[in-house]
C-alpha cells in the first residue's frame, strides 16, 4: 500500500524491502540534518502493525517472548523477540502497552505472519490478535509534538493510517535519512543485518530486547548457553567505507579478510558526516583491527557487539 506522503513534491520511492515509502524528497543530506537535529517527520508506513488485546496479552506474550512483559506499565515502550527453537531471531517487535492492547511494528511484510503465528498459540488464554497494518502506520518524529493519539515506542510512533498526511510541523525526511542515522547509531535492522541463523548476542540485542532473569520462552535454552557458558559465532561490527569509491556495497555481498570470506554485508548508507557506512556481520574471531572488503570496498571495522561476549558463568573445576 503506497503512503500518501508519496505525493509530497520531490518524493522518490524507495527500493524493496521498503518500497511504499519515500527514500528521499530531493535532498538527502539536508534531511538528515534535520532529522539529527530539527524538526522532521519520516514516513515508515510500509511496517507493519499487530494489535494483541484480552485480558491475558501480557502475560501470554511474555511466556513466548525473550522480554519481561508480563507487568509492563501503560505507555512503557520497549522491544522483543521471537526466536525459534534453537534461539534463532523470527521477529523483532517494538512494542507499547495502551492499557487495553499490546501494539506491536514490525518489519515490512511480516505482520501476517506474526499475527498468524500468535494466533495459533493463544490455547485458552484471553487474547486477541489483529493484523493493523491496513488501519495504522508507523512514523518517527523529532524535533516537534506527537500527537496526542499517538502511541510513542523506542523508534517512531504509531499512529492511524488516515492522518499520515496531516501537518507534523516538520521537514520531511526520506528513509535513506533514517537508514544512515540508524546504522551509525549502530541498531541493526532485522531481516537486513540478520540472517536465518542469528541469534541475539550476535547483534547486540541482549541488552535491548532480552531479559535474561525471566522465565522460559522458546529458544531461552541458546540464549543461557551463550550468555553462561559460550560465545556467539558471529559478532555486528559498524563498517567505515572508502569514500572514494563511488557505489555502496549492496545487502548480502560478502565481507572478506585476508582473501577469505568472513561474513555478510547488511545496512549500507551515506552519512552526512561520516561519509559510507554500513553494517555487517562476521565472524567472531576476526581480529578487531583488520582491514576488511565489504562487497570489494575497502573498510575498517568499529566493535558494535565484544568479541568476548557471553561466557560469563565462573566455574570452579578445583577439587575440593
Amino acid at each position: 500500500m503506497d503512503s500518501p506522503l508519496l505525493s509530497t513534491p520531490g518524493a522518490v520511492s524507495a527500493d524493496p524491502p521498503d518500497e511504499g515509502v519515500a527514500a528521499h524528497y530531493g535532498e538527502p543530506f539536508a534531511e538528515q540534518r534535520a532529522l539529527a537535529s530539527g524538526a522532521a517527520i519520516v514516513d515508515r508506513s510500509n511496517r507493519g502493525v499487530v494489535r494483541i488485546a484480552g485480558a491475558d496479552r501480557l502475560r501470554f506474550l511474555h511466556s513466548l517472548t525473550s522480554q519481561h512483559l508480563q507487568e509492563l506499565p501503560p505507555r512503557t515502550p520497549t522491544e522483543a523477540l521471537l526466536l525459534s527453537p534453537h534461539g534463532h531471531v523470527e521477529h523483532h517487535l517494538t512494542l507499547v502497552d495502551d492499557g487495553d492492547a499490546v501494539w506491536a511494528h514490525v518489519e515490512p511484510g511480516t505482520a501476517p505472519e506474526l499475527a498468524r503465528f500468535l494466533d495459533s498459540m493463544r490455547f485458552m488464554m484471553r487474547v486477541e490478535v489483529t493484523d493493523e497494518s491496513d488501519a495504522y502506520a508507523v512514523v518517527t518524529l523529532t524535533g516537534a509534538e506527537p500527537p496526542a493519539d499517538a502511541l510513542v515506542t523506542t523508534d517512531g510512533l504509531i499512529v492511524p493510517r488516515k492522518e499520515l498526511d496531516r501537518d507534523w510541523q516538520a521537514r520531511p525526511a526520506g528513509l535513506w535519512a533514517y537508514e544512515a542515522l540508524r546504522i551509525a547509531a549502530h541498531r541493526p535492522r532485522f531481516g537486513l543485518d540478520t540472517d536465518h541463523r542469528t541469534i541475539p548476542h550476535e547483534v547486540g540485542w541482549i541488552d535491548v530486547a532480552v531479559h535474561l532473569d525471566k522465565g522460559c520462552y522458546r529458544g531461552q535454552e541458546t540464549v543461557a548457553r551463550v550468555q553462561n557458558l559460550g560465545r556467539p559465532p558471529r559478532r555486528l561490527v559498524f563498517l567505515h567505507l572508502d569514500g572514494s569509491v563511488d557505489r555502496l556495497p549492496a545487502h548480502g555481498e560478502p565481507i572478506e579478510a585476508g582473501g577469505r570470506t568472513v561474513g555478510f554485508v547488511g545496512s549500507a548508507a551515506r552519512h552526512y558526516e561520516l561519509g559510507p557506512i554500513a553494517l555487517g556481520l562476521i565472524k567472531r574471531n576476526v581480529p578487531v583491527d583488520e582491514p576488511l572488503l565489504a562487497g570489494g570496498v575497502a573498510a575498517t571495522q568499529e566493535v558494535i557487539v565484544d568479541p568476548d561476549t557471553g561466557a560469563n558463568a565462573k566455574i570452579d573445576l578445583r577439587r575440593r
